[in-house]
């Protein structure tokens, strides 16, 4: 493990300088495990290569941002508090631009929000984006809602009102149109290797043979062929959407290095989308691997040295058994993610609603384990996503519920097709196979209240 600065390195001022220096010092243990597990004989260049990245972004960081770290240093449970109410929505729908929001601080205020997520605000690919998730340049905004300028105009603008801004941040995939996929499709093989790129179908055979297929209505099997490429490309989510290569450090210093380019526009909160994903391993799901924690550690700890203001928050979507660790278990405890949904809570909720039963939730509650003092649940009763039914068999067996059976009433109840049902909700993603059916519509509809 190597510290020391390379010739030619970014001069801070003595202040900024000392509290790097502590920083590194305090956090290079647990950033250079990851790195060593994940990277092994390139984690010393990846090292130094995210020195240099860390030492040039902390010279570039704003002196707000500077007294908001010291101020958070202080207040380390400050995402615990229960005064920490949570907002999303979409930029356009609900101001128009990134300028407009401060036209509806009022709104917010008065409701008590401290912690606002605007949904996807990177640039996406035309045409079909999915929902703004496939990103096709991640230093740009997305052009009808405003610039990086107004980006930092309203962080400093919600600073003054205790408001943090929450962005989404997609670490599994980018767009097909991206510069990186764009390099791909013209043969450098510095960014081939950004994705994973097989050349014959008995490889795409090997893979497929235990991976699940995510949207089987319209985007079935997880690899796509690209006549650029002369290969199959991984695309878990939509053909448009190439995953992404974390073995390869080059992508992980790709992303430390816009983490800590928006942290500087005062972005104070990254949510993770489908971190759950971005590990493969042959002969698994590729789902909730331990590498993925090994990742999101050196990450966070990175980003503390320059902006320990800004926290994590998984988007992790998963079942119980696995939940919990995107906080960090084991040698990760309390290293992860500061923040996860708790999905299981939130599904818990609707099928108590729907049975007006809560002894499943009481099982399932009751074994959800230890979580790290230093972090928090996000609890919800809906979100943009689709409900998964991430029901336990055996805690439903324990409570004298068939699993399979229990789930498949719930998306019935909720697409109001069961008897006596007051919900309006639709499946989505019916797959005959597995029997996976989710459920996608508003709370005011699956609660009933318009046929109320």
């Amino acid at each position: 493990m190597v510290a020391d600065d390379s010739p030619g390195h970014v001069s801070l001022d003595p202040s900024t300088q000392q509290s790097f220096d502590l920083r590194w010092e305090h956090y290079l243990p647990d950033l250079w495990i990851g790195l060593s597990r994940v990277y092994g004989d390139r984690a010393d260049e990846t090292l130094q290569r995210i020195r240099a990245i860390l030492l040039k972004r902390c010279a570039e960081r704003p002196d707000d941002l500077k007294r908001l770290d010291e101020a958070r240093l202080l207040e380390p449970d400050w995402l615990q508090q229960p005064t920490m109410i949570g907002y999303a929505t979409y930029t356009d729908h609900f101001s128009g631009t990134l300028k407009g929001i401060s036209d509806h601080l009022d709104h917010l205020c008065d409701m008590g929000v401290r912690y606002l997520h605007l949904m996807p605000l990177l640039q996406p690919r035309q045409g079909t984006d999915d929902g703004g998730y496939a990103v096709a340049d991640h230093r740009t905004i997305r052009t009808d809602l405003g610039t990086m300028d107004d980006l930092a105009d309203l962080t400093a603008t919600l600073r003054a009102h205790g408001i943090s801004l929450v962005m989404d941040l997609i670490v599994n995939h980018v767009a097909a149109e991206h510069e990186w996929a764009r390099r791909a499709r013209a043969g450098q093989q510095k960014y081939r290797d950004y994705f994973h790129i097989l050349s014959t179908q008995d490889e795409v055979d090997a893979w497929e043979k235990n991976l699940p297929d995510v949207f089987p209505d319209f985007a079935h099997g997880n690899f796509t062929w690209d006549d650029d490429c002369q290969g199959w490309v991984w695309a878990t989510f939509n053909e448009f959407q190439w995953d992404l290569n974390w073995a390869n450090p080059d992508v992980f210093c790709e992303f430390l290095d816009l983490m800590c380019v928006l942290a500087n526009r005062g972005v104070e909160v990254f949510r993770l989308d489908a971190i759950a994903f971005i590990w493969k391993k042959l002969g698994t799901n590729c789902q909730n691997l331990p590498e993925i924690h090994d990742i999101t550690q050196s990450l966070r700890q990175a980003i503390r040295i320059v902006a320990p203001a800004v926290a994590f928050m998984a988007d992790a979507i998963v079942g119980p058994d696995d939940l919990t660790g995107y906080f960090g278990r084991g040698r990760h405890w309390g290293k992860v993610c500061d923040m996860i949904y708790h999905n299981s809570l939130m599904v818990q909720l609707w099928s108590a609603l729907a049975t007006r039963d809560v002894s499943l939730m009481e099982t399932a509650l009751s074994r959800t384990p230890d979580k790290p003092s230093t972090t928090t649940w996000a609890t919800y009763a809906r979100c943009h996503d689709d409900i998964g039914w991430t029901v336990d068999d055996a805690d439903a067996r324990k409570t004298g519920l068939d699993p399979v059976a229990h789930r498949q009433f719930l998306s019935d109840f909720y697409s109001g097709t069961f008897p006596g049902s007051f919900a309006r909700g639709l499946v989505f993603q019916d797959n005959p196979v597995t029997g996976d059916r989710r459920i996608s519509g508003s709370l005011a509809s699956l609660a009933g209240l318009e046929s109320a």
